[in-house]
């Protein structure tokens, strides 16, 4: 029979951007990572720029220890747009400082929703907000 470990079962990193994080014993799976990102409206022409900063401690899904990580963004809930950031090899906490647009109108923000492997909800206040103010979610691991 194996050993209880108690550091799986305590209170997760209060230090960290977004407070604790689930685990064993109900609550959401831990994430597998932090994605940054940041958003703003420009109304003369109608466009979500969505800004995809960095992300920190992936998994790592190579058998040299690292990952070739990416990321993949749609606006919901049509996916008639996608973009995807440049692929960074052998890292897990990847640089990115790319920018992409999506033309949605104003009135519209407030029912879309952005899907990374996070899903953002409330472009509206997320968008008005002081400009360009870095956003961390957690990444949790996709289902299918």
């Amino acid at each position: 029979i194996g050993q209880i470990q108690p550091e799986l079962y305590g209170p997760g990193d209060t230090n960290d951007p977004g407070g604790a994080r689930g685990g064993p014993g109900g609550g959401p799976p831990p994430p597998c990572g932090r994605l940054n990102v940041s958003l703003r409206y420009a109304y003369a022409s109608q466009q979500l720029v969505v800004r995809v900063l960095r992300a920190r401690d992936l998994p790592a899904k190579d058998s040299n220890g690292f990952s070739d990580p990416y990321v993949k963004i749609y606006l919901l809930p049509d996916r008639k747009k996608k973009f995807q950031t440049k692929v960074l090899r052998r890292t897990l906490n990847p640089e990115w400082d790319e920018t992409f647009s999506f033309g949605v109108p104003f009135a519209e923000l407030p029912s879309r929703r952005l899907h990374f492997a996070v899903v953002m909800e409330n472009l509206l206040e997320a968008a008005e907000g002081r400009p360009e103010v870095p956003i961390w979610r957690d990444i949790q691991e996709g289902t299918g």
